[in-house]
């Protein structure tokens, strides 16, 4: 560990940012502790959570996926406002395994299990804005029945508000930040308007949305060439370039920033919720989200009469390198989508029976990304390039649950049944015109469908005043078909056969409590079948192929934790003791595609073993040493490592891919009067890798993965019953990190609402 790693892990013992805050009137605000309450799903196993006033306090939130930032072992790769990929990772799992968690809305799904990457994978959170949020809530494992084997990491169940009378809010938010890296020294700024209006009439009540965004990001990306080891005289000399290394350690040069989107997004949301009867509800969720992006690039090399020069064959400090196109243009695009999403959910509440249907439906409407095939500067005004299309493509889901309540506070039985298809649509055509002409011949196509059928039982046994036992078990039918690819060159065309799989998830804990101690022991096996991306989705780039495998088995997980918990006057803490061991892990890899051949190629394989074993601890104070001071954070502590893998034994005792073995949080808030506070807040993380063999040994470059340590602060105070006003700070120590991509550097925000 190093000096900043032990430093930040001795402050940051601490604990969780879960305490709940509400607010009543003008009073002073009230933290309240504990879980959400009973659910149908009574989920078993540690839990956190916020709700909408102490996420406003605390967190400079501008999208509703800024509010997850410092609870427990949790990290979403957002890398700027706006930013279309951002997946969550969690104690067990890194960002490129967005489908190793769920993430609901009210109950619906906004996780994109089409895919199991940091891509087009990551979870749709632009489907809802941030004053929808009513509380936030996380449960860490696959111990409940009422979830799929996704679950593996953590479930994100995002409550949203439903108004009992007149309401209505307006936003205006503004981010600024100076970004200085290589030759790029630039401000970059994004701003985000927000209104909202609710009612109830009579049995209708309504809630309406309406979010824009606008933006520009730092890059996401750089250009670089291998600086060649010998010098020499060929090529058209250059200056600008930046001598570094790869994340292996070989020479590179910098040669350019790409991936620096501008950015206009609109979210639009209707929720509509209508009272059959005294215990019988009927409601509506819609939402669409619309998003323009456009992605450019800057170059750093300056030939003899200070033209830029974007691609060729040069001469870099001396030494002849040849630039191609896509050293920028592969991250040059234009991107246009519009998804849809509706749900419709049927609930009842009785004396002893609650239960509630939910059936939803989201769509990627028009989905179109447009890349050039040329070189940089004449490529940004048009001509030969590619549109991929992914419209088509989206899922739909029926849940139906139910809770039944024994006599007595005896057996507490809940149940359902479950159903999803998933559809991947991603087709690439040729064009003439990558800016605006039409599509030309067919270049590649992934194209398939999966769907999950589950019956789930969970019953929660009381056996004694102190003791209870839960046991549960879900049993999952899984089907894949209609899978194709097709690739022009390198040529493939593949029409695997439909495959059927299924299995049975066991679950149970045991939980005890007295005299303000709690623990509950929990084990649990989850099956996390293979999206439809990993088993269909081909990627052709020059000669060689992203293979998917349609071949591939469903992951295995047995998870087990040991959670100790104390309550307090003006506080909690909780220790949990964790381990993971996945069979069959779907982890992308090198390897041979036919055995015997020496080529290696990328791609989602089965490795035999994988295990992550640790502890997380978390903790709260409330109103210490002064009035109004609150102290909440976490540490996480992991061993994430690969035991077996035949295929790629340089693997084996390695980490695994983008788990640190240290995260912490910290959030300080301190509440001068019941019209302001002032918050300041840190996240921790040691270094990871991005492959699975570690061999990425260079963490602070491109590509790289490396630790960090931010520290943010916020300030909030009332002027007056109606507005609210803000400042912040995001990265105030300026801490110039990578998690692959750039991520922002110091970045001021302002804010100023009206809610009534």
């Amino acid at each position: 560990m190093t000096g900043r790693g032990a430093c930040a892990v001795a402050a940051l013992l601490a604990a969780q940012p879960a305490a709940a805050l509400a607010e009543t009137g003008n009073e002073p605000p009230i933290v309240v502790t504990g879980a959400r309450g009973e659910t149908i799903e009574q989920a078993p196993g540690s839990e956190e959570g916020l709700d909408a006033a102490r996420i406003r306090e605390s967190v400079n939130i501008v999208s509703v996926e800024d509010s997850l930032r410092y609870l427990p072992s949790l990290l979403v790769r957002k890398r700027h406002i706006g930013d279309t990929q951002a997946p969550l990772a969690t104690r067990t799992s890194g960002v490129g395994a967005s489908a190793r968690s769920l993430v609901y809305v009210d109950g619906v799904l906004v996780s994109a299990l089409i895919g199991n990457n940091n891509s087009f994978a990551a979870p749709r959170w632009g489907i809802v804005s941030p004053e929808e949020i009513a509380r936030v809530d996380v449960l860490y494992g696959p111990f409940a029945a009422a979830y799929p084997g996704n679950s593996i990491g953590a479930v994100v169940n995002i409550a949203t508000r439903l108004p009992n009378g007149p309401t209505a809010a307006a936003l205006v938010q503004g981010q600024r930040q100076r970004f200085r890296q290589y030759g790029t020294d630039d401000g970059f700024s994004a701003w985000r308007a927000a209104a909202s209006w609710g009612g109830r009439e009579g049995p209708l009540a309504w809630f309406l949305s309406a979010n824009h965004v606008a933006g520009r990001g730092q890059p996401l990306a750089y250009a670089i060439v291998a600086r060649p080891a010998g010098a020499g005289a060929a090529g058209t000399p250059v200056t600008g370039a930046f001598a570094d290394v790869n994340r292996t350690g070989a020479p590179i040069f910098v040669i350019g920033a790409s991936g620096i989107e501008e950015q206009r997004q609109d979210n639009l949301g209707l929720r509509l919720a209508f009272d059959l009867g005294p215990r019988l509800r009927l409601s509506y969720r819609g939402a669409l989200f619309l998003n323009d992006t456009e992605a450019g690039a800057e170059t750093y090399l300056r030939d003899g009469s200070g033209s830029p020069v974007f691609a060729g064959a040069l001469n870099i400090e001396g030494r002849p390198a040849g630039v191609p196109a896509g050293a920028f243009s592969n991250n040059v695009y234009l991107q246009d989508q519009r998804h849809s999403l509706h749900a419709l959910t049927l609930e009842g509440r009785g004396g002893r029976l609650d239960w509630r249907a939910i059936a939803t439906r989201y769509g990627y409407g028009h989905d179109v990304q447009r890349i050039p095939s040329g070189a940089l500067p004449a490529a940004a005004a048009g001509g030969a390039g590619s549109i991929v299309r992914m419209d088509g493509t989206g899922w739909t889901t029926l849940d139906l649950l139910a809770r039944r309540r024994g006599e007595g506070g005896g057996h507490d039985l809940s149940f359902g049944a479950h159903g999803d298809r998933f559809a991947l649509s991603n087709n690439r055509f040729a064009t003439a015109d990558w800016r605006g002409g039409g599509e030309g011949a067919l270049v590649q196509a992934a194209r398939g469908r999966t769907r999950t059928l589950a019956l789930w039982a969970q019953d929660r046994w009381t056996l004694a005043p102190r003791w209870s036992l839960t046991l549960g078990g879900r049993y999952e039918w899984w089907r894949a078909w209609s899978g194709f690819n097709f690739s022009a060159a390198p040529a493939l065309s593949a029409a695997p056969p439909e495959r059927r799989q299924q299995g049975f998830s066991p679950k149970a804990s045991l939980a005890w409590e007295a005299g303000g101690w709690s623990a509950t022991l929990s084990a649990a096996q989850a099956w996390r079948f293979p999206t439809v991306s990993e088993l269909y989705q081909a990627i052709a780039t020059g000669p060689t192929i992203t293979v998917p495998d349609p071949d591939l088995r469903a992951e295995r997980a047995r998870s087990a934790e040991l959670a100790i918990g104390r309550g307090f006057t003006r506080g909690r803490v909780r220790l949990s003791l964790f381990e993971e061991r996945i069979a069959d892990a779907l982890i992308s890899q090198s390897a041979p595609l036919v055995p015997g051949q020496t080529t290696l190629f990328n791609y989602v394989q089965n490795v035999p073993r994988v295990r992550t074993r640790g502890l997380e601890l978390v903790a709260e104070g409330r109103d210490l040493l002064l009035d109004g001071l609150d102290l909440a954070g976490s540490v996480t502590l992991a061993d994430p490592e690969v035991l077996s893998d035949p295929a790629f034994p340089a693997a084996e005792g390695r980490m695994l891919p983008q788990v640190p073995r240290r995260r912490a949080t910290l959030v300080l808030t301190y509440r001068p009067s019941a019209a302001a506070s002032v918050t300041v807040a840190g996240r921790y993380a040691s270094r990871s890798f991005a492959t699975i063999d570690n061999s990425d040994t260079v963490g602070h470059t491109f590509q790289g993965f490396e630790g960090y340590l931010v520290i943010d602060a916020r300030a909030t105070w009332r002027l007056g019953r109606h507005v609210e006003a803000a400042i912040g700070v995001e990265n105030l120590t300026d801490d110039r990190y990578f998690l692959f991509h750039p991520f922002p550097q110091r970045s001021l925000t302002a804010e100023i609402g009206f809610r009534w």
